[in-house]
């Protein structure tokens, strides 16, 4: 009988499909959901936040085919930075994922204690619980570059050119959002003012009254006070601003946390925002990885930015940072497992075990863009230090060497909020079960 090609044709042409189709069930991934807000009252500042998180990913995905052999799947579910949203946000994605991305102080204190039932770790960079750092007590949480207490010490010493008994006798207001977040910095604040002897105002901004923040500013025109710290979110941030040109409050000494550093807030008062600063753990400029962002994703057609001009937006940058941060945890994780497809208990590893130096950064494109800094089992802050901001009516530009926490007055306090916590939330997991390594 001779040999029949049609059949042989259709038989290759099967064990092909089997072939593609093994290939493609058996291909690698790894799914990272972000628990967004695109719309509500903080949208303006969580929009370019998510698109540079998201550009990173897709970048990594179009230009090396994912990371380590896996593709990254990044997933957003809205919250609006609605709290009982995002704790649904996490119900929905805890399945399936490697990491929780809460993107609310409000909403990373919900899941917190789930996480070490779930065993997911929360990826929180920059924001959160600032007692996180603790390593021996949070196993499952971590806030690199730096946390609010690193932040609110770091404006302290640059408003007191690093001598906080220079305040001695002065006033300095806290204007924050009456939020978990924005009542953060507080416990460290009233530590160091009765240490050094200035008087401390907190000036709480309730959800209702970002907009409108008369009463807020009416009291900072009566107490006069000699600094004024911008703890301060989304749409609040852009009526504190205006407020404090509208009363002519010296923009020179009005300073924000970076999260109050948002271009498209002060491009709305432009030249008379001159002087206007925010501590940060990123510098906007041109670096290689913007290149390969633009060439593989924006200039592609499958970024979410309204513009290319949106790239150099400090906000957009962070967003950037944050993602890579990420990437690196899952880097480690697969090296030190061995395998592509690594799961949320190795990731938990990778995060405690990254080691961001000033040569990975130049390898990754970015040099000079964000603070090197390592975590450890015991440090899951990294507390790498931060930049001035200053806006010099039409752009952030750094007018500051790298500062640094005061991490002698903040690591006692730490430990004393760390250990209250899980006395409050007893049973509290000890770390038996996740020995250092």
């Amino acid at each position: 009988m001779g040999f029949n090609w049609k059949v042989a044709g259709c038989a290759g042409v099967l064990s092909l499909g089997v072939a593609l189709s093994s290939s493609i069930a058996s291909a690698a991934e790894i799914y990272i959901p972000n628990l967004s807000y695109r719309t509500g009252p903080f949208a303006a500042t969580g929009i370019p936040l998510m698109n540079g998180q998201r550009d990173y990913v897709e970048m990594l995905n179009a230009r090396d085919g994912g990371v380590g052999g896996a593709k990254l799947i990044f997933d957003e579910c809205e919250t609006g930075y609605n709290t009982n949203k995002g704790v649904e946000c996490y119900e929905k994605t805890k399945s399936k994922a490697v990491v929780t991305q809460p993107w609310s102080t409000g909403i990373t204190l919900q899941v917190l204690p789930r996480t070490n039932v779930d065993k997911i770790p929360i990826l929180a960079p920059g924001y959160g619980f600032s007692p996180m750092a603790d390593g021996e007590v949070f196993a499952w949480a971590f806030n690199p570059p730096i946390s609010y207490w690193d932040g609110a010490s770091m404006i302290l010493n640059y408003i007191s050119d690093g001598d906080l008994s220079s305040l001695n006798g002065k006033k300095v207001a806290l204007l924050h959002l009456d939020h978990p977040f924005g009542k953060e910095p507080i416990p460290l604040i009233e530590k160091l003012a009765e240490e050094n002897g200035f008087e401390f105002l907190p000036i709480p901004v309730g959800l209702k009254e970002m907009q409108n923040q008369s009463a807020q500013w009416l009291q900072i025109r009566r107490e006069r006070p000699d600094f004024v710290i911008m703890w301060g979110w989304g749409a609040m941030n852009a009526g504190a601003i205006t407020e404090a040109v509208k009363t002519r409050y010296p923009m020179d000494q009005f300073v924000g946390v970076w999260w109050s550093g948002y271009d498209g807030d002060l491009k709305l008062v432009g030249e008379k925002g001159k002087g206007y600063k925010s501590i940060s753990w990123n510098v906007p400029g041109s670096y290689p990885v913007m290149d390969d962002i633009k060439t593989h994703v924006v200039d592609a057609g499958n970024s979410l930015l309204d513009s290319p001009e949106d790239m150099n937006s400090v906000f957009y940058q962070r967003g950037i940072v944050i993602s890579m941060i990420l990437v690196e945890g899952i880097k480690a994780a697969q090296e030190k497992f061995g395998t592509p497809e690594i799961n949320a208990e190795q990731l938990r590893w990778g995060l405690e075990n990254l080691n961001i130096t000033d040569e990975v950064l130049a390898d990754l494109g970015m040099a000079g863009m964000t603070v090197p800094f390592s975590t450890s089992c015991t440090n899951h802050t990294g507390h790498g230090g931060g930049w001035m901001l200053e806006w010099n009516g039409t752009e952030f530009v750094q007018v500051s060497d790298k500062l640094m926490p005061d991490r002698a007055v903040i690591e006692p306090l730490e430990k004393a909020k760390a250990a209250e916590y899980a006395e409050s939330n007893a049973p509290w997991p000890d770390r038996s079960a996740l020995p250092c390594e």
